[in-house]
């Protein structure tokens, strides 16, 4: 006699897949877990591209940890600044090569943040990477100087003649501030302080103009043509700075009543002597 199959309900077989699916989550639980330890532990994990976290409305306290990405783009600021000055004022000799570690001790710092300063000053051709020694300081000669003022002249020139003819005079004279900053920053023989004056006065001027971009480019060139010669970093001293502040004065007289020919005169000489 045949025994006919026994079938189970489909009622029964509801408790084993759901002991069956909440075996398969404690697995998922388990190895996501395991996952996230060896994520936290800096060990590399073949799991699929985490989906970007979204943005949380209101960070509890401990947010706070964003802080030292502030601070560490601060502290490479400052020594982006601080290494300028020393190209400009001739402590970073041209030709001469510089690790970050080695400026990194010497500003109080880590290496990485000299190193990121150093990759800026790469970028705007002050200093070139010497691989596995650090950079080194560009030699310039007279003849770059000289270019760098036939660009400054082709493009600043033209632009100052036309605010000469549009800008009202009392707009010019709110400048005088800025000039006579140079004049005092000139009388210091210090290069470093006279260069920063110096562009900002450059720069007042050419943003009457209202071209963003044009500040930019031209306040690049500015600072290219301040880095020292191969000569020596005393290739102008107290005397040369103080004659170059008196042209800022005098062009910003000679803007103030729209005196072209003075002004392009002045201009083009300024940047022969920068």
């Amino acid at each position: 006699m045949r025994t006919a199959a026994v079938r189970v309900p489909a009622q029964s077989r509801v408790p084993e897949r759901r002991r069956e699916g909440e075996r398969d989550r404690e697995r998922d639980v388990a190895a996501g877990a395991s996952t996230v330890g060896a994520a936290a532990r800096g060990e590399h994990t073949h799991s699929e591209v985490p989906l970007p976290c979204p943005p949380v409305e209101n960070p509890p306290p401990r947010a706070e940890a964003a802080r030292p990405v502030v601070q560490r783009a601060s502290v490479r600021g400052q020594v982006l600044a601080a290494l300028r000055t020393a190209l400009v004022g001739g402590e970073l000799v041209p030709g001469e090569v510089y690790s970050a570690p080695a400026l990194g001790e010497r500003f109080g710092v880590s290496a990485t943040p000299v190193r990121e300063a150093m990759q800026q000053l790469a970028l705007e051709g002050a200093v070139e990477v010497v691989p596995n020694r650090g950079f080194r300081v560009v030699r310039r000669g007279t003849r770059e100087l000289a270019e760098l003022a036939e660009i400054r002249s082709l493009i600043e020139v033209p632009v100052m003649l036309r605010l000469a003819r549009t800008v009202a005079a009392a707009r010019w004279a709110e400048l005088r501030p800025l000039a006579e900053a140079t004049v005092r920053a000139a009388s210091t023989g210090c290069r470093a302080t006279y260069a920063e004056s110096d562009r900002a006065f450059h720069r007042a001027v050419l943003a009457l103009a209202g071209n963003d971009q044009l500040v930019q480019i031209a306040e690049d060139l500015h600072r290219r043509a301040q880095w020292p010669l191969v000569g020596g970093p005393v290739s102008r001293g107290r005397a040369d700075l103080v004659a170059d502040a008196a042209e800022h004065t005098a062009l910003l007289e000679a803007l103030i009543v729209q005196d072209l020919p003075v002004v392009q005169s002045l201009v083009r000489e300024h940047f022969a002597g920068a």
